[in-house]
């Protein structure tokens, strides 16, 4: 029975072999390899063209096929999505408190911001102010979003990292010019106070702004202001304040994932490709602040000069600022409530 048996097994594998070949497919190579990035919402453009950049280049490099796949949300639901099962092999995030949870979750090494330069980002930003055209309510910094009268659109701080960096942007510009706790607590409220709806994420924040004509000025990161002047034209105006926040977006790979399925060589390839010369140059034309000091040059026009303060300057680095701001009951949620 065990000689019939493995006859038979003979007979299917050589079957398989023969299917290949006939088919011009090693059979080395008969299933591509496919990962998943699990990023934040206003990165879509940017892996639109990221993606088949690597692919290409892994292909030529390697002479493996590879498909590359790509989901998008607010930064802190993605990070729980991956958290409850989704198996993204990267993600890309906007905030490092949201590869912690991953941590946390035991779905990523606690070592991941180690593993890549630049605390494992790739690329950074700050969040700049979108205005209608000829900025009728004149809006300069961020005393003048607290203004009674301006409706100012922000993504909710507890589900979107866009929401949770101008939050700390305000609450910081305060501190950072010598004000105290309660004068950045005051700021903020009055902000809060101004925002007529929550959006999930950045993305629909933009949504709410650009097409639904809702608000006075949308804070978001200064790469998106810039695809929505691309796409509405010149109906819009940004606005930089005197000083805002650096907005790191890093990156990790997802171990428990990787290793399950076999696949962390073409992951750790897919995160170092961000940090290559290309893959530079592709997150400076999105209006991206690379690390790349070559590409940054090239694509300068891009980037306007501003003051620019840490999470680590202010709040002691991103669990601190959780703990104090966006944990349940925390400053945010009395803020808001007092709304």
């Amino acid at each position: 029975m065990t000689t019939t048996n493995n006859a038979r097994r003979l007979v299917i594998s050589s079957f398989l072999a023969a299917s290949a070949t006939l088919f011009g497919v090693p059979q080395a190579q008969a299933a591509e390899t496919v990962l998943l990035n699990a990023a934040y919402d206003v990165t879509r453009e940017l892996f639109k063209d990221i993606n088949p950049a690597f692919v290409a280049e892994w292909k030529k490099s390697t002479g493996e096929t590879i498909n590359v796949n790509q989901s998008h949300g607010g930064s802190s639901k993605q990070a729980r999505s991956v958290a409850d099962g989704m198996e993204a092999a990267v993600v890309t995030m906007n905030q490092a408190n949201d590869i912690d949870i991953l941590v946390e979750r035991g779905v990523v090494n606690a070592d991941w911001a180690k593993k890549f330069p630049n605390n494992s980002s790739p690329f950074y930003s700050t969040m700049v102010y979108l205005v209608r055209k000829g900025n009728p309510k004149q809006i300069k910094d961020w005393g003048d979003l607290a203004k009674p009268g301006v409706q100012v659109i922000i993504p909710h701080p507890k589900t979107s990292g866009n929401g949770r960096y101008t939050y700390l942007a305000a609450w910081g510009s305060v501190i950072k010019k010598g004000g105290n706790e309660a004068q950045a607590r005051d700021l903020v409220g009055k902000i809060f106070h101004n925002v007529p709806v929550l959006d999930a994420g950045g993305r629909g924040a933009t949504t709410t702004f650009t097409q639904r004509e809702i608000g006075d000025v949308l804070v978001t990161f200064e790469n998106e202001v810039n695809l929505v002047r691309a796409e509405f034209g010149d109906k819009f105006d940004v606005v930089y304040p005197s000083i805002s926040i650096l907005a790191e977006s890093p990156v990790a790979v997802v171990d428990k994932v990787v290793d399950r399925r076999g696949i962390r060589k073409q992951a750790t390839g897919y995160v170092n490709f961000l940090y290559s010369e290309e893959g530079q140059e592709i997150i400076a034309k999105h209006s991206l602040r690379p690390r790349s000091e070559k590409a940054f040059k090239k694509y300068n026009a891009n980037f306007r000069q501003v003051t620019l303060f840490t999470i680590d300057d202010v709040f002691g680095g991103w669990k601190a600022a959780q703990k104090k701001h966006f944990d349940d009951g925390a400053e945010f949620d009395k803020i808001y409530q007092s709304k």
